[in-house]
């Protein structure tokens, strides 16, 4: 008889800390605090548009918050959410069903801990 296991999905964040000391550097620190909070609240809600508008079918609405999320994730260092959100993007665009399923579980995973790791390495929690 077969065995099955069940596995553990969890992959490490990459968080570029020179982009985050960068903005604390340029802006001061409470400037830089609030920058990145505005940041997270919009990454935040990119994330739940996006999530949104693949549970419904809208793939070009995928594509355009997945750019959105792409690039405001690279801004604040968060690069694996950037290059997941990209993946998704392209995958919405080619219209790769299969592989939409994968990433956009993935995307949400690696979202929801990029936003936890910035959040907590800049001091906002």
């Amino acid at each position: 008889m077969a065995q099955i296991m069940a596995l553990a999905v969890s992959e490490p964040v990459r968080v570029d800390s020179r982009r985050v000391g960068d903005i604390v550097t340029e802006l001061g620190e409470t400037a830089a605090q609030n920058v990145i909070g505005l940041a997270l609240e919009q990454l935040a809600g990119a994330l739940t548009a996006t999530d949104k508008a693949i549970r419904g079918n809208d793939l070009p609405e995928a594509g355009r918050q997945c750019d959105l999320l792409a690039r405001l994730a690279w801004q604040i260092g968060l690069l694996s959410l950037a290059g997941v959100a990209m993946d998704l993007g392209g995958c919405a665009d080619k219209r790769d069903l299969v592989a939409l399923g994968a990433i956009h579980a993935r995307l949400m995973r690696v979202g929801n801990r990029s936003l936890t790791a910035i959040w907590d390495r800049t001091g906002l929690g």
